[in-house]
């Protein structure tokens, strides 16, 4: 089956997780993606986090799919050489290395150029051009915290009206709830693979701007740029809070003052529906024994049947968004008084009031997703063989084509591809001779 991004090729110089994880995508796609690897080393990833000795940790595997490997000393010349042969008959170079660190090289831009006019060159670094931390060393959670995410997650000091004036005296408890209402990460790697998803984006716009134009062109994502994006819709409550000074979906109103920021919603939704985390039933033996239950505006007369509250539908406390806001948390220990009385699990939750067009979800833990038969049909969840681990599950292409299957293949192992690579740029037995004993490469 031929692949859409078959013939691309693509010199990957990307290590960890944002710049692989937008390569992986493209290898899946039918690029031919060549990871270029400190010899001996490789990927920090290959040994970060390791469950099996002497393999490949899934933090690789899962990042570095359909690539090939090839081990390369870039500090000395003869590497230096290899990679310019590289880059010559290149579509696309792909890096994440700290700013100024390809200059030292001898690999900016404004050089690789030279090298190759039609390049397509994607660079990611935790910070733009403009920003005063351009320099900072960036990670996940450095760019959660500058994009906006971290200060808009997590719970608000006035979530504890349990505590009272007195008890929050006690500088024990005050110290709890200091902890517990500081921002929070996410899970969910917002500065990392989602930088890498915009970086493909990019990628496919600079190739598409070539196909029309011949032009090859630099193309730049921040991790803080990335995340930022993601939180526009706390972007937007921002500008809504300067303006009329409360945020009137947000569970604190209208019992809590607002400061001059977005605050932190807990579990309340973005899109100014009140949302929150139900208990199902088995709460008491799993923490993920929930459901996420919306209440939609529209859907209100079928959300007051479903629970069996017919007087709510006419009742003015209750039938306009505004009449619930004052005791929306009433509302939601009605509604999971109503899932626990009924004894519904969260699939039964979800199937009950799915049926009714009610806005829900079941909270899913990893181990439900990992065994998740829907998710391996659809492709979410794939099942890889590694020539040392045996099989291991990496997370499969979120894009869905209907005239084509992405090629998930298995991760290299390190300078796999030395000779294949080597031979094909010209270089004879005799040369990959002195190559390893200069360790230029190793394999």
């Amino acid at each position: 089956m031929s692949l859409p991004l078959e013939g691309v090729k693509v010199v990957d110089f990307t290590c960890v997780q944002s710049g692989p994880s937008s390569t992986q995508l493209m290898a899946f796609y039918g690029a031919d993606v060549l990871k270029v690897e400190v010899p001996g080393l490789g990927d920090a990833t290959r040994t970060h986090l390791q469950d099996i000795p002497n393999a490949d940790a899934l933090y690789f595997t899962m990042l570095n799919c359909t690539k090939k490997s090839l081990e390369l000393d870039g500090k000395q010349e003869e590497g230096k050489e290899i990679l310019r042969k590289l880059l010559k008959d290149a579509d696309v170079f792909v890096e994440n290395f700290g700013p100024g660190a390809l200059d030292r090289m001898g690999f900016s831009y404004e050089e690789v150029k030279k090298i190759n006019p039609g390049i397509i060159y994607g660079s990611i670094k935790g910070f733009n051009g403009e920003s005063p931390y351009y320099a900072v060393k960036a990670y996940e959670n450095v760019a959660q915290s500058a994009g906006g995410a971290c200060s808009t997650t997590g719970w608000w000091p006035g979530v504890f009206p349990i505590i009272s004036k007195e008890e929050m005296a006690d500088p024990k408890i005050a110290s709890v709830v200091d902890r517990l209402t500081t921002p929070l990460v996410s899970a969910a790697a917002l500065g990392d693979s989602n930088t890498g998803n915009h970086l493909l984006i990019g990628i496919l716009t600079a190739l598409v701007h070539k196909m029309k134009t011949g032009e090859g062109q630099k193309v730049t994502v921040s991790m803080q740029d990335s995340t930022l994006n993601l939180c526009r819709v706390k972007l937007r409550d921002q500008q809504r809070l300067d303006r009329v000074g409360e945020l009137t979906e947000y569970p604190q109103y209208p019992h809590d003052k607002f400061g001059d920021a977005t605050p932190r919603g807990g579990n309340a939704g973005g899109g100014g529906e009140p949302g929150w985390i139900l208990k199902c039933k088995r709460a008491d033996k799993s923490p993920d024994a929930a459901v996420y239950f919306t209440l939609q505006d529209h859907a209100w007369a079928a959300i007051c049947k479903a629970v069996e509250k017919p007087e709510w539908v006419d009742d003015p406390a209750y039938n306009t968004r505004e009449g619930r806001q004052p005791h929306i948390f009433d509302i939601f220990n009605e509604l999971q008084s109503y899932i626990l009385n009924k004894g519904m699990d969260k699939f039964e939750a979800v199937k009950y009031f799915g049926s009714v067009g009610i806005p829900c979800g079941p909270v899913l833990s990893m181990k439900e997703i990992a065994e998740d038969e829907s998710l391996r049909k659809s492709g979410a969840i794939v099942e890889v063989d590694h020539p040392v681990r045996g099989k291991f599950l990496t997370v499969g292409s979120p894009m869905k084509f209907s005239g084509f299957e992405p090629r998930i293949e298995s991760s290299p192992i390190l300078g796999a591809n030395n000779e294949e690579v080597l031979k094909g740029l010209g270089y004879s037995d005799a040369e990959l001779i002195e190559l390893r004993a200069k360790k230029v490469i190793l394999a």
